[in-house]
């Protein structure tokens, strides 16, 4: 796909079709793969309909025509890379990566290079169909619409609005993703969710419970600053492949150490100065034991600790038990290896602490994540280029759709679900609170008072299982859920996968959107009550996205929406028309037809509402003027040198505080005092009060340059204002609209105006005040964190001393914990399981599996296993195995004998779907939609565990037990 330039044009062979290609020579492999897409997916779909659906065929168009480029945005993981595709007669006939993008510089990964597969590609669904009498059946978008909302609005009727589960993407652009969260809320239900839940959840509650914001602080390209890197359950060489680009350049230029923990030698283990490896499941007592040596040999900031740190000295209460010994005992790692990354880290400042899902997915994940953040609060590497924790996000919008509230606990921009919050979004949205109050449906508490669930927590998708299976006397909603919509998401990437199956089968409708049939449409047996509905492709719409580190880019319209595929914005006007309150929905969006939005005024309205992140200032035009002059910015500070953007941070990173006509430059860094907070500068967030226990939670003395209040302070609201005697500087408009809020209490959130943001922001103050860092969070079950062993441990001699949590109910739904620790399975599941991702493929891997470029690279679903343990099993490399987990799932898969996974550990990538527990699927997809590469799911053999805040799953320390298939 991708090709050398000479003399600035692009050169291509003339090629023969696939299909005389093949038949002239003898069907190999490759050759199958090549042809495949057009002989069996093509001419099939061809001979179905009768020849009404259109071949895409670039090689016909492109003899005639202009070529054209145009920018977009890789569809695949948080890095955002550029891709500039050429374009002919409406047809994308090649691709290049964007040179003069500052984030992928020219670089592509394999995924990346393959994606023009992912628009054109012949394994995309291509019309509505329904499950009728076990077959699929092609129907029309009316017909669907009229059946699927006829069928919801009588489950509505008789169940309640909580009875319909609307599971998002992350896969969305930001102006689908506020759309469907807008969507949800006015449907009446917080039974909305999406990928976040499963990937970085405990990341956003962790961080932005000890600082303020629950997003990485500064930057891929920041990392070219950083004297040392601290990498711990993040194989980015394969999740995040161009962001070695920066990782590799600091390791070259600064000679900066890069540390990797892992339990696994991964890609990104290999090019580690060193190697940690350890238990899966221990992360808290590893990070414990490197922070032993630094207190105890004084290695801490303590002036950084004194003025912008609170709860310290609990943290050292904690890590003084945390001995060389005990730190060995646990995670299986040598204390002197330890005491060498402390001096690593301690000499070799600013250090930057990199984490992904291997450090997230656990029932304690949000220790976890709290713990690398006492890591680097401990070292002073906090708001300081180079430093910071660079948290790699999973996929390309994951950080929007979070940011914008596809969640079950918020509102867009983590408002919340208080009455406070709906009536900042009923504002907003120029809604009558008490008709959206009315949508929403009741429950009576255990103390006999009426509670509306607008306000209460929704199911998580982890849990959207149990919302259907659980009895219905045991959840905080007054039915079970009976419809699910599977609106962009992969079934494989969660756990319990037999369960699963029985909840799919239960339902009384299943609908599945996306621009492929996924593994919703194979994996249950249902004979009806199943749609597949095809959403087009990101490269067939317009909008923007949010990359890992809060910069916003745009993507331009590659071509039309393929075959009868709808823009994601469209479906959602259609079902907002069908449910009677579209008018409503609609009423401060412009439409380009009856059910079709305006993406630029959506993002409009979202600028209008999102204060509390900075997703104002962003407007269309500033995001699009920074995707056509990426070449002014500097590809280390991602600053503009000159152009028409001059002074701007590329992509506008959030906060972009105040209107777009106020022109903020964006935060490269988040908490970086040594910048004027006008300039992209900020202090931590005075978000937990001013004091606890008596103890002064603001900054201590210290301010970001030029403050005009130096000290630390509290949020802004226009009391404060009017104390300050700055109030004077808001014009007369402003005035009016906070008055129109509340008043003196009328606060930076909630001024719509700006007013009050763009006066602290003239006085070289942050909106959100200037507080302290908590290490101790005294809102979380554990307010220091705490190891606690994963509930399927092989260490039962250890489960005494660090017991998981005792079971509870929340979210709605029961959740277990101690009651399963306390069965020992370890004797006959001996194997820790573990998973993560391949570079081939990503997420759940429908899209990338259904791309012949890639299908061609890795086709068999395997396991890792060490050799000990596969000759201990009488296992050999290449055999086919069963891996089975204590709660019954099984899968069958090819055994890899590597020493990648330590003794008595075992991996599986979770990208495969399509055969379960040794049955092939292929016969039950849609006929030519089916990927070219099947296999098991890695999490039909994953367990039940959920972290203790947010209900992330656990899939990085189970237990199995293998035998030879």
């Amino acid at each position: 796909m991708l090709r050398k330039k000479t003399n600035g044009v692009a050169r291509r062979p003339q090629r023969t079709s696939i299909l005389s290609d093949v038949a002239e020579k003898s069907v190999d492999r490759r050759a199958f793969l090549r042809g495949s897409g057009l002989a069996i997916g093509g001419l099939a779909a061809i001979s179905a309909t009768g020849g009404t659906v259109t071949q895409a065929n670039a090689a016909a168009s492109a003899t005639a025509g202009a070529v054209k480029t145009v920018k977009s945005v890789c569809t695949h993981c948080s890095v955002g890379c550029t891709v500039v595709a050429e374009v002919q007669n409406g047809v994308w006939v090649g691709q290049e990566p964007g040179w003069d993008s500052p984030f992928n510089l020219g670089a592509h990964c394999a995924k990346g290079a393959a994606v023009r597969e992912h628009a054109h590609g012949e394994r995309r669904l291509k019309y509505p169909m329904k499950k009728e009498g076990g077959e699929w059946k092609r129907i029309s978008w009316e017909q669907a619409i009229n059946e699927i909302g006829d069928g919801m609005m009588k489950i509505r009727e008789e169940s309640g609005p909580d009875s319909v589960y609307w599971l998002g993407s992350a896969k969305h652009n930001n102006e689908q993703a506020y759309l469907f969260r807008k969507f949800a809320a006015y449907w009446g239900t917080n039974n909305v969710d999406h990928q976040a839940r499963i990937c970085h959840s405990t990341t956003v509650a962790g961080v932005a419970n000890t600082w303020g914001y629950g997003a990485m602080t500064n930057s891929y390209n920041d990392i070219h600053n950083s004297k040392a890197i601290f990498m711990i359950g993040s194989n980015a060489a394969e999740a995040h492949p161009v962001s070695l680009l920066h990782i590799l350049k600091s390791k070259e230029q600064n000679n900066a150490p890069l540390i990797v923990c892992d339990p696994r030698f991964t890609r990104t283990a290999a090019h580690a100065d060193e190697y940690v490896r350890f238990r899966p499941g221990t992360d808290v007592a590893l990070v414990w034991g490197i922070l032993w040596h630094i207190f105890e040999n004084g290695w801490e900031d303590k002036e950084f600790i004194r003025t912008r740190v609170w709860g310290m000295d609990q943290i050292k209460e904690e890590v003084a038990k945390w001995t060389p010994e005990e730190v060995e005992r646990v995670t299986g790692t040598p204390g002197s290896q330890l005491k060498r990354v402390a001096r690593t880290m301690a000499n070799n400042r600013p250090g930057t602490v990199i984490w992904c899902m291997g450090g997230t997915q656990h029932t304690n994940g949000n220790n976890n994540t709290r713990a690398y953040c006492i890591l680097q609060l401990a070292l002073g590497n906090m708001g300081t280029s180079g430093g910071g924790t660079n948290i790699f996000r999973g996929h390309d919008n994951v950080q929007g759709a979070t940011d914008l509230g596809v969640l079950s606990h918020t509102l867009p921009g983590y408002y919340g679900l208080s009455k406070g919050a709906w009536d900042h979004w009923a504002r907003v949205w120029k809604e009558d609170p008490e008709w959206l109050a009315g949508q929403f449906d009741k429950i009576t508490g255990k103390d006999g008072k009426e509670k509306s669930l607008q306000n209460l927590t929704g199911i998580p998708v982890s849990r959207w299982i149990d919302g259907i299976l659980e009895d219905k006397d045991n959840m905080d909603q007054p039915n079970n859920v009976r419809a699910m919509v599977l609106w962009g998401h992969a079934p494989n990437s969660q756990t319990r996968g037999p369960e699963m199956k029985t909840a799919m089968e239960k339902l009384d409708m299943l609908v599945v959107v996306d621009p492929f049939p996924t593994v919703s449409a194979v994996l249950h047996d249902r004979t009806d009550g199943c749609y597949l509905l095809p959403a087009a492709t990101q490269f067939e719409t317009r909008g923007s996205v949010t990359a890992s580190n809060r910069s916003f880019q745009w993507r331009d319209q590659i071509m039309e929406p393929l075959f009868e595929s709808k823009t994601d914005h469209e479906i959602i006007g259609l079902f907002a028309n069908k449910f009677g309150w579209a008018d409503r929905f609609f009423r401060n969006i412009e439409m380009e037809d009856e059910n079709t939005p305006n993406v630029e005024s959506v993002t409009r309205e979202f600028n209008s509402g999102l204060w509390t992140i900075g997703y104002t200032g962003q407007s269309p035009e500033r995001i699009k003027a920074h995707m056509a002059n990426q070449h002014t910015f500097d590809r280390t500070t991602l600053r503009a040198n000159g152009g028409p953007v001059d002074g701007d941070y590329y992509g506008l990173p959030w906060p972009c505080w105040g209107t777009a006509e106020m022109g903020y430059p964006g935060t490269p860094n988040l908490y970086d005092m040594s910048k004027p907070v006008s300039e992209g500068g900020l202090t931590f967030r005075a978000r937990f009060g001013v004091e606890r226990d008596g103890d002064n939670l603001l900054a201590d003395g210290v301010y970001s340059s030029n403050s005009e209040i130096q000290d630390g302070y509290p949020e802004f609201t226009m009391q404060m204002l009017m104390d300050l005697g700055w109030d004077k500087d808001l014009t007369d408009e402003e005035r009016a609209a906070i008055d129109a809020v509340a008043g003196p209490k009328t606060n930076w959130k909630t001024d719509l105006s700006g007013g009050i943001q763009r006066v602290a922001i003239k006085h070289e103050c942050a909106p959100f005040g200037n507080a302290k860092a908590r290490a101790v969070v005294w809102t979380f079950p554990d307010p220091v964190p705490l190891h606690r062993e994963p509930l399927y441990t092989p260490r039962r001699d250890l489960v005494g001393d660090y017991p998981t949590y005792e079971d509870r109910k929340f979210y709605r739904l029961p959740t277990m914990y101690a009651s399963i620790q306390k069965n020992d399975f370890s004797k006959d599941y001996p194997i820790i399981l573990t998973s993560g991702r391949l570079v081939e493929y990503e997420g759940g891997g429908d899209e990338t599996r259904s791309n012949p470029w890639l299908a061609e690279l890795q086709q068999d679903m395997f396991v890792e296993i060490h050799p000990r343990d596969a000759n201990n099993l009488g296992i050999r490399d290449g055999s086919q195995v069963w891996v089975e987990s204590p709660e019954g799932g099984k899968v069958k898969v090819m055994a890899m004998v590597t020493e990648r996974v330590g003794e008595g550990v075992a991996f599986m990538p979770f990208h495969f779907g399509g055969h379960f527990q040794g049955d092939d699927l292929r016969a039950k997809y849609p006929t030519g939609a089916d990927p070219y590469v099947l296999g098991e799911s890695s999490n039909t053999a994953q367990t039940y565990g959920y972290d203790s805040v947010t209900q992330m799953q656990e899939t990085k320390s189970t237990l199995c037990k293998i035998s030879a298939a």
